[in-house]
C-alpha cells in the first residue's frame, strides 16, 4: 500500500485537484461558493466540468453519474458515457458545465408519497458544488440533489442543506449578538457504523438473510457475547485484512477512516471517521456502507448492515456525533474552562436543550424503522423514550442557575493506578452515559439511536431544524434588549428556558422499569414502534417549522411520512412472505423427515422389546411443534392478508406491527425451539454458531 497521505483522497476532485488544474478566478469562484452557498454561474461550471472531466479520464474514468440519494433510504446513479461522435465515426469525450450542473433522470419510480404520479416522469439532478466528485472503478461520481419536474423534493440531501442554511443563518443571529461576525456555520458530524461479517458461503445458504438481511429464524448458540470476550478483542486474520483493504479503499475516497474494533455481539465490528460537514458526512457514510459491502464480497465475506441481523445478541447502529461550528473553526458546543462565566455556550446549549424536549417526536420518527424496532430499548441500544444526558459539571451549573444559588466550577479528580511507571491521568468531569438517546460528550452530541441501514440525513435535518428554530426564537428575544442589558436577559433567557424543559434531561439509567414510570410522570413520549412515531411527522406544529424554516412544504412532509409508512408495511410483508415460505418449504418438511426417522427407528427397535422411551418422547414433541408451527404458519398468511387491507398506510402500518410482528414471533418460537432438538445434518440452514462463530 501506498503512504496513506499519497493516498488519501486520491480518487477525489478536492481542493488541492481544483487549486492545480482550475484558473484562480475559477477556482475563487467556485471555492466562495462551497464556503458561502452562493450559486455558480454557468460560465464557471464549464471550465469546472472541462477540468473535472480530464481529471477523472486520467483516473480511468469513461462514464459519469449525478449520484443522488432518493426516499429508497440508498443511493441512486445512472452512467452516462463522456463519448460524442465526431467526424469520420470516431469520438470525442466532452463533458460540459450544463451537464455538469444539471441531470434528467426518470423519476416516475421514485417513492414519491403522492407527490408525482407514475406517468410523470420527468426530474433532475442538481450538482451539489459542496460535497467532492470522486472516481469509483471507471465512473465519476457526482453528489447531487434530486427533485421533481415540478420542483418537489424527492430526496434526502436537499433538505439536508436546506436545514445546514437555517441553522446557519440562526446562529449567525445569535452570534452578531455577541459581537461575533463569522462567514458561516455549519453542523459537522462524525458517524460511527457497527456492522456483522459473516463468510459469503454461510449466507448463501440462508435465504431469510438474503431475501431480507436478517435471520428470520435462529435459536441461540450456546455461546453468545456472554464472556463479552469479542468487544475490543483481538482481531480475526481475515477480519483484519478486509479492514485493512477497507480503510485503504475509503482513503482513497477522502474518507476519514480513523478507528477500527470488534464490537459487542460475535463477528459485529465498527469503524469511525473523523468529523465532516453533515452534508459531507452524509455523502461519506453512503459510499462507505457500498465500499463495506464491495470489499467484504472480494474477501468471502458479506456485510450485513441490518440493524438486528440476529436474535438474541446485540443489533447495529450508528452514533451520530453533532457539533455545531463557525467557518473560523470556533466550536460552538466547547465549554471551555470557565464554564460558569461561558455565556455563549450556555445560550446555544440551553437551544440544543429545548430543540430536543419541543421535538421529541422528530427526533424518535427520524430513526424509526421496522430493523430498528427490534433494536431499540434492547440494552444494547438507547430506549424508544428521547431524553438528554448532560453530566453533573453542566446539570450543577444549569439547575444552580433556575435557583439562584452560587456555582463553584467542578476540576477532574487524579486517577492514579498505583503503577510508578503508569502516569497520573486526570478524570473528566463527566462521563459516557451509552444509555441515553442524546449524550453531551465534551463538546458535541452523540445521538446513540440510529439504526446501522440508515441514511443520517433524516436525524440531522430534524436536529439541525430544531436547533436553528429554538435559536431563532432565542434571537428574537435577545434582539430587543439593549447591549448594556444583554447579560441579565441572556441569563434570565437560559434560566426560563431550562426550567421550561428540564424534563428532558436524565443523567441515570435509561434500561431501568423506574426511568419508564419516571419518564411518564415527566409526560415524555414513549413511541415504541414504527407506526406509533410516523404518526406524529405531519402534527401542525412540525409542519409550520418546517415551513419556517422553508426545508419542506405541508405536501412535502405529508409525502415522506407516507413514503415511510408504506416502507414499513412492504419490508414487513417481505419478511412474513419469507417466513411462510422457508416454514412450508423447508423446516416442515425437514422435520417431517426427521419425525419420520425416527417412527422408523421405534418400529425396529421394539420388534427386538428396547425401550423406546426417549424416542417416543422426541416424536411427540417434534410432531407438536410441526402442528404449532404449521397452524401459526397459516395464522400468519391470514394477518398479513388482513393487513394488505387495512386501506390508508397508517392504519395498514398499524395492523402489521400489531397482528403480523407478533404472529412472526410465535411462529419464529416454534420453529427455533425445531432447531434445537433436530440433528444439525437434517437442519436445512447453517445455524447461528456456524453464522457468529467462524474460524477467521
Amino acid at each position: 500500500m501506498a503512504k496513506v497521505p499519497e493516498l488519501f483522497g486520491s480518487m477525489v476532485f478536492n481542493e488541492q485537484v481544483m487549486r492545480e488544474r482550475l484558473p484562480k478566478d475559477i477556482y475563487k469562484a467556485l471555492h466562495s461558493t462551497m464556503s458561502t452557498g452562493k450559486p455558480i454561474s454557468s460560465d464557471v461550471a464549464d471550465v469546472v466540468a472541462n477540468a473535472m472531466k480530464d481529471w477523472a479520464i486520467e483516473k480511468g474514468a469513461t462514464h459519469y453519474t449525478h449520484w443522488f440519494q432518493p426516499m429508497t433510504g440508498i443511493t441512486a446513479e445512472k452512467h452516462d458515457g463522456f463519448i460524442q461522435p465526431a467526424e469520420g465515426g470516431t469520438v470525442i469525450m466532452n463533458f460540459s458545465g450544463k451537464q455538469l450542473i444539471k441531470g434528467e433522470p426518470d423519476a416516475s419510480s421514485f417513492p414519491s408519497g403522492g407527490l408525482r404520479s407514475t406517468f410523470e416522469a420527468r426530474g433532475y439532478t442538481a450538482w451539489d458544488p459542496t460535497s467532492y466528485a470522486f472516481v469509483r472503478g471507471t465512473v465519476l461520481y457526482i453528489p447531487t440533489a434530486f427533485i421533481a419536474y415540478s420542483g418537489q423534493v424527492l430526496d434526502k440531501k436537499t433538505p439536508l442543506l436546506r436545514s445546514m442554511d437555517a441553522l446557519n443563518k440562526a446562529a449567525l443571529r445569535m452570534l452578531k449578538l455577541f459581537g461575533k461576525t463569522p462567514d458561516r456555520v455549519v453542523a459537522s458530524v462524525g458517524a460511527e457504523q457497527e456492522y456483522f461479517l459473516i463468510p459469503l458461503e454461510l449466507y448463501s445458504k440462508r435465504p431469510d438473510l438474503i431475501i431480507t438481511g436478517r435471520t428470520l429464524f435462529g435459536a441461540k448458540p450456546p455461546k453468545g457475547q456472554e464472556l463479552e470476550d469479542h468487544y475490543f478483542g483481538n482481531i480475526k486474520g481475515k477480519v483484519l485484512e478486509f479492514m485493512e483493504d477497507l480503510d485503504e479503499e475509503l482513503w482513497k475516497l477522502g474518507i476519514y477512516a480513523k478507528t477500527r474494533h470488534n464490537e459487542v455481539a460475535p463477528a459485529q465490528h465498527e469503524f469511525a471517521p473523523i468529523f465532516s460537514t453533515v452534508n459531507i458526512a452524509t455523502d461519506h457514510n453512503q459510499l462507505a456502507m457500498a465500499v463495506m459491502r464491495k470489499v467484504a464480497y472480494e474477501h468471502g465475506m458479506v456485510c450485513l448492515l441490518h440493524e438486528k441481523p440476529f436474535a438474541g445478541v446485540n443489533g447495529s447502529g450508528k452514533h451520530n456525533n453533532w457539533s455545531i461550528s463557525t467557518s473560523d473553526g470556533e466550536n460552538l458546543l466547547e465549554p471551555g474552562k470557565d464554564l460558569k462565566n461561558n455565556l455563549q455556550f450556555m445560550i446555544f446549549l440551553t437551544a440544543v436543550i429545548e430543540a430536543v424536549d419541543k421535538h421529541q417526536d422528530l427526533l424518535r420518527l427520524s430513526v424509526a424503522s421496522a430493523g430498528n424496532d427490534h433494536r431499540l430499548g434492547g440494552n444494547e441500544a438507547p430506549p424508544a423514550i428521547i431524553s438528554m444526558f448532560l453530566g453533573d459539571e453542566i446539570t450543577d451549573l444549569l439547575e444552580t442557575i433556575s435557583s439562584g444559588k452560587e456555582y463553584s466550577n467542578r476540576t477532574g479528580n487524579k486517577l492514579s493506578t498505583g503503577v510508578e511507571s503508569v502516569p497520573v491521568i486526570y478524570e473528566d468531569t463527566t462521563d459516557r452515559n451509552r444509555t441515553s438517546p442524546v449524550a453531551f460528550t465534551g463538546n458535541k452530541f452523540e445521538f446513540r439511536s440510529l439504526g446501522s441501514s440508515f441514511n443520517i440525513a433524516c436525524t440531522n435535518i430534524m436536529i439541525n431544524a430544531a436547533v436553528a428554530d429554538t435559536l431563532n426564537s432565542f434571537a428574537d428575544v435577545l434582539e430587543k434588549v439593549n447591549k448594556k442589558d444583554f447579560h441579565k436577559a441572556a441569563m434570565e433567557l437560559i434560566k426560563a428556558e431550562y426550567i421550561a424543559h428540564k424534563r428532558i434531561v436524565f443523567n441515570g439509567d435509561n434500561y431501568t422499569e423506574e426511568w419508564q414510570k419516571e419518564s411518564a410522570r415527566r409526560g415524555l413520549l414513549n413511541l415504541g414502534g414504527t407506526p406509533q412515531s410516523l404518526a406524529y411527522y405531519d402534527t401542525q406544529e412540525n409542519i409550520e417549522m418546517f415551513k419556517r424554516l422553508k426545508i419542506y412544504t405541508a405536501e412535502e412532509v405529508r409525502a415522506r411520512k407516507e413514503i415511510l409508512l408504506e416502507n414499513y408495511c412492504k419490508v414487513i410483508n417481505i419478511e412474513a412472505l419469507t417466513m411462510c415460505d422457508i416454514t412450508i418449504k423447508s423446516i416442515l418438511p425437514a422435520a417431517t423427515k426427521f419425525s419420520t426417522a425416527l417412527a422408523d427407528n421405534i418400529a425396529k427397535l421394539s420388534a427386538f422389546g428396547a425401550d423406546t422411551m426417549a424416542q417416543h418422547s422426541i416424536v411427540k414433541q417434534v410432531a407438536s411443534l410441526i402442528n404449532d408451527a404449521y397452524k401459526t404458519e397459516q395464522d400468519l398468511e391470514a394477518a398479513v392478508a388482513h393487513a394488505k387491507e387495512g386501506g390508508d398506510h397508517q392504519t395498514a402500518a398499524n395492523l402489521y406491527c400489531d397482528n403480523v410482528v407478533t404472529t412472526m414471533q410465535k411462529l419464529r418460537t416454534y420453529c427455533d425451539a425445531l432447531e434445537k432438538i433436530m440433528p444439525k445434518d437434517l437442519w436445512p440452514f447453517p445455524t447461528y454458531t456456524d453464522l457468529l462463530l467462524y474460524v477467521g
